[in-house]
Order: structure tokens, then sequence, then C-alpha cells
């Protein structure tokens, strides 16, 4: 049974179609990402199939669980990093965790936080209000909440922001290490280079549909190097940089004057 299955899933928001007949199978023990440029639908799609939102059309089951039916289950069952979100201000991290063990019923919650906290480098952080840590310090409690359960299967949107290149490293060996025990990773990104680096297999996300599936080692080709979007409701141009670093202007042409063009299979 694959860890993801979606059909026809779909997600309006008012006259705004966010997400459209999403049809997707993710199997265990894989690295899926789904890229696409900011306002493309990822973070909803996370949203639907955590059970935080609900469908206007289709279905999703997530470790064979209906997360509209059985959002709590699901919940209960996997990890979740949100993009941009913070552990409470008031808190430290050693105090939002044992929250986060209080809730998931963890009876050796102290010994996981010490784990975490010296895995992902913020263990003298630890007695420190998250109002006055970093962003990157208040990145690294957020990862760490979503693993510190050791759930099988974890969402993921955006996981590198606000780390320095260092940290970036290790989180991306962290992420490897849990896949290669047989676990699941679903993370969402606008870096080509990310989903390259990381990922078996990508979906390319686009105004809200899937426009293509493929191993993630077709996105060194030069093709998809660049992924260019324009975002028609808005009129703004997204873009998503490859590991060539060049970036796509307004035209749809890269800024470097090279070719782009995306292609599907």
């Amino acid at each position: 049974m694959p860890a993801i299955e979606t059909d026809g899933l779909t997600k309006r928001y008012g006259d705004l179609t966010a997400l459209s007949d999403l049809s997707l199978s993710v199997e265990r023990g894989s690295l899926f990402g789904l890229l696409g440029p900011n306002g493309s639908g990822k973070t909803t799609t996370i949203g639907l199939l955590t059970g935080q939102r609900e469908p206007d059309a289709g279905s999703a089951r997530v470790l064979g669980i209906d997360p509209v039916t059985n959002p709590l289950e699901v919940r209960g069952a996997v990890g979740i990093l949100p993009e941009r979100e913070d552990p409470p201000s008031f808190l430290t991290p050693r105090e939002y965790l044992r929250f986060v063990g209080d809730v998931r019923d963890l009876d050796d919650i102290d010994d996981r936080i010490g784990e975490w906290a010296e895995r992902l480098e913020f263990t003298a952080a630890l007695d420190t209000v998250a109002a006055d840590l970093s962003e990157g310090q208040r990145q690294r409690v957020m990862l760490a909440q979503a693993f510190v359960h050791d759930p099988e299967l974890v969402f993921i949107d955006e996981p590198l922001v606000n780390l320095d290149p260092i940290l970036q490293e290790r989180v991306k060996e962290e992420l490897r290490a849990y896949r290669a025990a047989g676990n699941t990773v679903f993370l969402s990104t606008h870096f080509v280079d990310v989903a390259a680096d990381l990922c078996d297999r990508v979906g390319i996300l686009d105004g809200g549909q899937l426009r293509s599936t493929r191993d993630a080692t077709d996105l060194s080709n030069d093709a998809l190097l660049d992924y260019f979007v324009e975002t028609v409701d808005s009129g703004e141009v997204a873009t998503v940089r490859g590991s060539t670093g060049s970036a796509v202007g307004t035209d749809g042409r890269p800024e470097d004057g090279s070719q782009a063009e995306a292609t599907d299979s």
C-alpha cells in the first residue's frame, strides 16, 4: 500500500481553484518532492493530506487513513513541519517539546529532546525562550517536533528555510537517513536544486495542477534547471532557481540569455 494516494483532489477558495484534480501516489520508503513556485498549491496539498483542510472534491489516503473522516488519526500518525511556523514565543524549546511529548503521550520525551537537540545543534538554546532565538534556531526546534515521536511519514514545507549552509547539509543527512530507515518524506519546495539533491521522485505543480511527475535525476537536465511560471491572477512572475543559479526573466527566458523550457514525461 502506498504511503499517500490521492484521486482527483480539489480545493477551492471562493473563485480561486488552489488545487485541481490531483491524482498522485507516493510509495512507502521514498522521499517525494512537490516542486513549484509560491502560490502553486503546495501548502494547500499538505493541508489536505494532513486533515487540516477539507477538499471540495476527490479523496486521499495517508498511511491508509482518510484525512477527512479521521483527521486526528492522520495527524497523530505523521510528523508535520509547516512553512514559517515558530514555537510559541513564551516557551523555551524544552518546554515546547515537552508539550509535544505530552500531546503524543511519549514517556521518554526528555531523552528524545536531548537527542534531537544534539542532532540539530540547539542544545545550548534549550532553555532560552523562543522569542529570543534566531530564525534558524526556531526552525531547528520545529524540525525536532516533526520527528521527535518517530513517525513513519513526515510532511515538510520548505525544510531548509532560515538555515545556514552547514545546517542545511545536516538536515539533508537527517532526511536521507530517515528515508533509508524505511520511512517516507513528503516535502515541498520551490528550489529545483533542493528537489534534485534530496528526492527520489518529484511532482511539478503549477497553478494548482500537477504538470509532471518524474525521477529527480531528470531535474539535472538543462531543460529543467530553471522552472518558470507566470502567476496569472496577480500578474507577478515567480521563479524557481535551479542548480545553475540563473533566474528566469519576465519574458520566460533565463536572465543569462540561455534557453529554458519545461518538458513533460
